[in-house]
């Protein structure tokens, strides 16, 4: 499926780049991360423009981000269980509920782009948990466009060489990840350390 997508990126253009991101924001196997790639390359080649194809994958992100959450506001925590009952999204989405519990706006933010395997989970807690809608949106978009950037970005710098991009893409995130995992645990202990030495002490 994903040769035939990309076939159709210099047919349908913006249009397919913005449902692909859109699907891919409900959970759907689409490939949106190869296929803004692929686009970037086209932008390289001048036959896309790059604010516009920023602009329709960034419209079909914030688009399908806002489907989940709506669906997760009506649906509400029925609806998460019900999900949470099928084998391959019970695991997903207790670490996205887990992530919501403890950072709230950033895991938004966090699972557009580093996390993003657990963003359209996330969208549905975040409107399961009543998160204000415009806390939501604000740092929907700013994760998206992250997203959108970062990978059509890098798909013109290497005009559409999708293996090495995606590679090269892969591994920086995941040192942001295993950078950020290691601050989180210097943070944690530093704040057990304050909390131990701020405890009053009992005399010998």
């Amino acid at each position: 499926m994903t040769d035939w997508l990309l076939a159709l990126v210099p047919t349908w253009g913006l249009w397919l780049i913005g449902l692909c991101t859109y699907a891919s924001c409900l959970a759907l196997p689409i490939p949106a991360s190869v296929v803004m790639l692929a686009a970037g390359g086209f932008v390289a080649s001048g036959d896309l423009v790059l604010w516009q194809v920023i602009g329709a994958a960034l419209l079909g992100a914030t688009l399908g981000d806002q489907t989940g959450y709506l669906a997760g506001r009506t649906g509400g925590a029925a609806l998460v269980e019900r999900l949470g009952h099928e084998g391959s999204r019970a695991a997903i989405l207790t670490r996205a509920r887990d992530l919501m519990q403890r950072r709230g706006g950033i895991a938004v933010f966090l699972s557009r782009w580093l996390f993003s395997p657990l963003g359209p989970y996330v969208n549905l807690i975040a409107g399961a948990m009543r998160q204000g809608w415009a806390a939501f949106t604000l740092w929907g978009v700013a994760g998206e466009a992250v997203w959108c950037g970062l990978y059509i970005l890098m798909g013109r710098a290497f005009a559409g060489n999708l293996a090495v991009a995606s590679d090269l893409l892969g591994s920086v995130l995941g040192l942001v990840a295993s950078g950020a995992a290691v601050l989180g645990l210097g943070w944690w202990l530093l704040t057990l350390a304050r909390r131990e030495r701020d405890l009053p002490h009992r005399p010998d």
